[in-house]
């Protein structure tokens, strides 16, 4: 038969049947297989999960493509489903296939295919479930068709890392999770199986949180109980997060109340495997009384769940605790009943200390903050400040290279990892890291296109993967030079233009389009009041015209007080004022803005983000709630305009027109002098910043760190609103060099940040003492420091900031704003 009229005919059937005649021919010409009438055969007595495992798959074809496939022995193609176990009752057409999986290690799976057949044998039945999920995964899913090239369905997979998870929290605090279902649940947990993920971390209801949300749709007891059901329904480990909260451990009968409150939780839970009890964030406990607890809560919850493990982390501890926590591990009683060592946010020593200083029999997992923009362990470096004070510290956030770098560089020393997340927003982190779990070698490109044509679908998922890693690069450099943020939402909204009613209605495409416009909007509006701003700052430099000045208006007469060129600096005030209250109103791209507030709606009611606090009901503004912040002021305009009003209230003309050359030249050393705006990476060239290689957690390099909300408003200029900033002992260093040696010098220093009850000090040239340990002024203000001639003599200054030695907790203390080196000018000179 010729190739032309035999493409007639099935295209004249696909017709009749509803299958899209292009689609289909697209099938035909990329070597694709037509799966649109399928059995799926199981073993005449199936296990729960091998059942399970036929159904993930025919409910998912159904719900993605519209297509039914049955369970039974009808169909065009049959797909063979079972584990080696139990594989030799399938029949002899697929008895080959148990030979491949046989040798493989647990929670592997073989794929193989042949004419009118595909088998996926588990080695297990977790194998065989994250099989099923890898042929989905291989499928073309389109709408009313469903397609797979047979070469690619012969294949053995086995994961690298043993422990791939995700925290995934029922409580007020995340962004969504609290108003998840228990199907949105179980939908979720299926999804992520299918991507290879094998543990969920669970939180009990008691934590620091509040006790209650408006979304809880049941109690969070209930919940916890559907929850672990529903992972065990997959076969996947259920591990729980459990702060020790009591204030005294040390107490026997706080003890024995805790462990009868512990048991009272996790007795009703169909599954428990692990629990995990972080050192602090919550909770403050010294180590010998903590380990004395997680000892005798492991015999206790082991009554009703036998295999039950116990973890913890050193999370918070100041040094003197690691010290004490190191020498207990190391004791071989501890080793006898603790099963591991957790490595997440707010841990003194690196993962590669801690492993040194670990017995090696006792295993680390990794719990990476994947779901924090800053204010975390793994915040975006040099992130630009008009990003985080709207968008702020929850904002959905695909990070595909950074958190590949990360693993890549940190899981090598673990047996795997489960993430902290507070809730969808960090949804593309989740899948991608455990894409990468599985096999590390997968590229970045590889796994997003797998990830988006599964969730989105085969048209549009290789587009949407792209525009994942355009989100990412939206948030790299200053934000006012980075066109590719307008190129990326123009590329978004190409996208939607043909996109089906299932893309639109999907709240992970609404995710990324609501992020592609945040972005662009922030721009515009960046764009907007830099140039309103330079305009009333152009009109107030008039005071450097001439006739300003304050001279004398006779011969022998004293300065007059007023200008000569008889124009009232008021009246300049006024006008500039008047452009930024309107600059403070007027919205900016108000199609954009709308477009974003619409996605905000369609989120809520997708997937019950709540991305508003008063109109979405979420727990606070730095939780996810970035609708709130989205319109804050991004530049210095607030803070003229309240300079401005101060002013406004001089009467001396002379003392008025001072005042406006001081707010104008406020960030001006003078002459010879230097500033650094050390939150701006533009305009910090004295920062000393080295072995920043792979420092993802900024260990031993400097970063910008802000905080969000916006705490200071209009009382603080941008610049105080970021700074650089080092981490536990690492010090903060600036050098200056071709310094004059014959001038005296000062120094004006702004440390802001959110530590201010950390005392910090500066030494030059590592032996000059400028200032010893000390409180930062708060709210932040500038102090002034004199500089020894000493330390200048040689024409190089080396200044060095460390903050108090030896402290637990966030590790942040070093948060320097501004400085300023500027000359001494001699009164009288």
């Amino acid at each position: 038969m010729k190739r032309r009229s035999f493409l007639q005919g099935t295209v004249a059937a696909a017709a009749v049947s509803g299958i899209g005649s292009s689609r289909l021919l697209h099938a035909l010409d990329a070597g694709l297989t037509e799966l649109n009438s399928v059995s799926v055969v199981l073993q005449p007595s199936p296990s729960r999960r091998e059942r399970v495992a036929a159904e993930m798959l025919t409910e998912e074809i159904m719900k993605r493509c519209g297509v039914e496939w049955n369970i039974g022995t009808e169909g065009a193609v049959k797909i063979y489903l079972g584990t080696r176990a139990t594989w030799h009752s399938l029949g002899d057409k697929v008895s080959s296939v148990a030979a491949q999986a046989g040798k493989l290690p647990p929670e592997s799976y073989a794929i193989a295919s042949g004419s009118g057949w595909i088998a996926v044998c588990g080695s297990d039945e977790r194998g065989l479930i994250f099989g099923t999920g890898k042929l989905l995964r291989l499928c073309r899913l389109d709408r009313r068709s469903v397609s797979a090239n047979l070469k690619t369905l012969n294949l053995t997979s086995s994961p690298h890392y043993a422990v791939r998870g995700h925290q995934l929290g029922y409580r007020p605090k995340t962004n969504a999770y609290d108003a998840w279902t228990v199907e949105m649940w179980d939908q979720y947990i299926r999804e992520l199986a299918i991507f290879g993920t094998n543990t969920v971390e669970l939180l009990p209801p008691i934590s620091d949180d509040l006790p209650d949300s408006p979304h809880f749709p049941i109690p969070p007891q209930k919940m916890m109980i559907e929850m672990s059901r529903i992972c065990d329904k997959y076969g996947l480990d259920v591990s729980v997060w459990y702060p020790a909260m009591a204030k005294d451990y040390g107490d026997p009968k706080t003890v024995e109340s805790e462990i009868s409150d512990w048991a009272a939780v996790l007795h009703d839970l169909p599954r428990v495997d692990a629990v995990f009890v972080p050192g602090g964030d919550p909770g403050h406990t010294e180590p010998k009384y903590m380990m004395a607890l997680l000892e005798k809560e492991k015999a206790n919850l082991r009554k009703t769940h036998p295999q039950l493990q116990m973890w913890m982390s050193p999370q918070s501890f100041n040094a003197a605790w690691m010290e004490e926590f190191y020498q207990i591990v190391k004791d071989p009683h501890t080793l006898t009943w603790l099963d591991g060592i957790v490595y997440g946010p707010q841990n003194r020593s690196s993962i590669d200390d801690l492993r040194k200083s670990l017995p090696a029999r006792l295993p680390i997992r990794f719990y990476p903050d994947i779901t924090h923009s800053i204010q975390s362990q793994y915040s975006i470096n040099n992130w630009d400040i008009a990003f985080a004070i709207t968008e702020g510290r929850e904002i959905i956030n695909p990070r595909p290279l950074a958190e590949a770098a990360i693993l890549r560089s940190e899981l090598r020393h673990t047996v795997g990892f489960v993430s902290y997340s507070e809730g969808c927003n960090d949804d593309v982190n989740k899948f991608l890291w455990s894409l990468l779990a599985w096999d590390p070698v997968t590229s970045i490109s590889t796994a997003l296109r797998d990830f988006g044509r599964f969730i989105i679908g085969a048209s549009d998922g290789s587009a949407y993967a792209q525009g994942l890693l355009d989100l990412e690069q939206n948030w790299i450099g200053p934000l006012a030079a980075n066109e590719l943020v307008d190129v990326t939402m123009s590329k978004f909204f190409s996208i939607e233009r043909t996109a089906s009613p299932f893309v639109l209605e999907n709240w992970r495409w609404q995710q990324a389009m609501f992020r592609a416009c945040c972005d662009a909007y922030v721009r515009q509006r960046l764009l907007h009041e830099s140039g309103e701003l330079a305009r009333a700052q152009g009109i107030l430099g008039r005071i450097e015209d001439f006739g300003f000045a304050t001279v004398p208006w006779g011969i022998g007469n004293k300065p007059a007080q007023e200008p000569a060129n008889g124009i009232d600096p008021q009246n300049l005030i006024d006008e500039a004022q008047e452009i930024l209250r309107k600059c403070a109103v007027t919205q900016v791209a108000p199609a954009l803005r709308t477009r974003i507030a619409e996605l905000g709606y369609a989120l809520l009611q997708s997937i019950h983000q709540q991305l508003a606090v008063e109109r979405f009901q979420g727990e606070a503004v730095d939780r996810g709630a970035p609708l709130d912040t989205i319109d804050h002021p991004v530049t210095d305009g607030p803070y003229f305009q309240k300079q401005l009003s101060n002013i406004s209230r001089i009467e001396v003309q002379e003392t008025k027109i001072d005042a406006l050359r001081t707010l104008l030249n406020r960030t001006d050393p003078g002459p010879g002098g230097f500033y650094d705006e050390l939150g701006n990476i533009t305009n910090r060239p004295h920062l000393v910043i080295e072995d920043a290689d792979s420092d993802f957690d900024f260990r031993r390099s400097p970063h910008v760190g802000t905080s969000y909300p916006d705490h200071y408003g209009a009382n603080a200029p941008m610049a105080w609103k970021h700074w650089a900033e080092s981490l536990y002992e690492a010090p903060l260093k600036m050098r200056y060099t071709g310094l004059d040696p014959d001038v005296e010098y000062s120094l004006v220093v702004v440390i802001s940040g959110d530590s201010r009850g950390v005392k910090t000090r500066l030494v030059a040239n590592d032996d000059i003492e400028i200032h010893p340990l000390q409180l930062r002024p708060w709210p932040p203000e500038p102090q002034t420091f004199a500089v020894p001639r000493a330390a200048t003599a040689n024409g190089d200054l080396l200044l060095t900031w460390t903050r108090e030695s030896g402290l637990g907790g966030n590790g942040r203390g070093c948060q320097l704003a501004e400085v300023m080196l500027k000359p001494v000018v001699k009164k009288g000179a």
